[in-house]
């Protein structure tokens, strides 16, 4: 791999991942190369929800929208949006995204240093193609990322998650919570529905811990989960404020940064609570936590051992004993060691 030059380097594009919780992940990534190129203009490309996540965000100056569903559909819409980029002269492509597709837009947008991990046969396309490991495929998503630019020679930042709401949409949360200590219940996985834990016991959790800490239950999700709010909340007892489905993605993250505590699913909002500081209780079955575990101080994470996880599959063929396995107990434990803890 040819080494990075960087004396020279004022507009840098960023092909994010398409995953919220993967795209929180890459936010300490995103952290070194603002550290390590200070004076320079960095773009974040992303589907239209992870561009959400990079508004109003320090380490981004500019969010492009790639919308492969819609105004960029097809081959026609990928090479218009190229043009686009073409226009914005970019010194240098960062590819978090690990596929071949990100290799192509760099390419056709005419960027000269073009630099990502070596995976999705994409190579070839790549002006500085860092070699992978399966020993890197191992680790944290978070660390995954970090190494791809320390291998570049880009280092700096913090190492942390992070995620900002503005003033006005700070305002909003309160004002759509109002009074009282809240936590979060996330009962969905945008994954898959091997990664969702039991409704009913979720619902069981919210009830007992509103009654042991006096805490309000706000329940959080995306449009696709609204039936497994619903079902949810007429389970319950203490009358969850139920905003699945209803609200943006960075209405969802100001709503989650006023929280004393979130209950979850290993999901995208997860990784959302974790980038402010929320102490989490983070339910795991099919996934691996080695890799995708909250980066949290104050985390607890709730897992059996079961000879057939992590299987990584989005629906469970067998009866998802990983899950089922887990009790409301077993959750109620790990919560009421984090209250307790932040009294």
């Amino acid at each position: 791999m040819k080494p990075l030059k960087n004396n020279d380097i004022r507009r840098i594009l960023v092909r994010s991942t398409n995953w919220i919780g993967d795209a929180v992940m890459t936010t300490p990534a995103l952290g070194a190369l603002r550290a390590h190129f200070p004076n320079a203009t960095i773009s974040v490309v992303a589907n239209p929800l992870v561009a959400e996540l990079f508004r109003h965000h320090p380490y981004c100056d500019e969010v492009l929208v790639f919308d492969k569903k819609g105004a960029h559909q097809g081959w026609r819409g990928m090479l218009r949006f190229c043009g686009q980029l073409r226009q914005g002269r970019f010194d240098l492509a960062i590819l978090l995204q690990n596929a071949i597709e990100a290799g192509i837009m760099a390419a056709l947008a005419g960027i000269p240093r073009r630099a990502g991990f070596r995976t999705d046969g994409r190579g070839f396309l790549l002006s500085h193609a860092v070699p992978i490991s399966e020993a890197d495929k191992k680790l944290h998503h978070t660390r995954y990322y970090l190494t791809m630019l320390e291998r570049l020679g880009i280092s700096g930042g913090d190492g942390l998650l992070r995620l900002e709401s503005t003033a006005e949409e700070s305002a909003w949360a309160e004002s759509t919570l109002g009074d009282g200590e809240w936590m979060a219940i996330n009962p969905g996985a945008a994954y898959g529905s091997a990664k969702r834990w039991i409704p009913e016991r979720f619902a069981a959790v919210g009830d007992q811990l509103a009654r042991e800490f006096g805490v309000k239950v706000l329940l959080t999700g995306g449009p696709g989960e609204r039936e497994i709010g619903r079902d949810i909340a007429r389970a319950m007892t203490c009358g969850p404020l139920n905003l699945i489905g209803e609200t943006s993605v960075r209405q969802m993250m100001a709503l989650l940064s006023r929280c004393r505590l979130m209950v979850t699913n290993d999901s995208g909002p997860m990784h959302v609570a974790a980038a402010f500081a929320v102490p989490i209780v983070a339910v795991f079955g099919p996934t691996d936590h080695t890799t995708t575990s909250p980066l949290a101080e104050t985390c607890r994470i709730i897992r059996k051992h079961c000879d057939c996880a992590p299987c990584l599959l989005r629906e469970c063929p067998l009866d998802h004993r990983c899950m089922t396995a887990i009790s409301a107990d077993d959750v109620l434990e790990g919560a009421r060691s984090l209250l307790n803890k932040t009294r």
